[in-house]
């Protein structure tokens, strides 16, 4: 059997009689999504400040800010693919 994947090239469950229903996934990916949108904000909210850096000295708070943004990138690619999983199942539903 081949594997089903998506436009954006992300493996997606097949819904068929044995296996999760239709209902139960797009429920589990949606609070996925949710949650991990969740997690976007609240990472947001805990971004780098130049005053927790400061005494650190020459590059502290840039690196910081960097490593922020990578964080948030990996996040949100997350978020992307739960988000192709999500509306895979979806269009199976109508």
């Amino acid at each position: 059997m081949q594997r089903a994947t998506d436009r954006a090239g992300v493996t997606v469950p097949t819904v068929h009689l044995n296996g999760t229903g239709r209902d139960a996934l797009s429920r589990q990916y949606r609070d996925a999504a949710e949650a991990i949108q969740a997690a976007i904000i609240a990472h947001a909210d805990a971004a780098p400040h130049g005053r927790d850096y400061y005494p650190q000295g020459g590059d502290a708070y840039r690196q910081a800010s960097r490593e922020h943004g990578e964080r948030d990138a990996r996040l949100r690619a997350v978020l992307a693919e739960v988000d192709a999983m999500w509306e895979h199942i979806e269009g199976l539903c109508r």
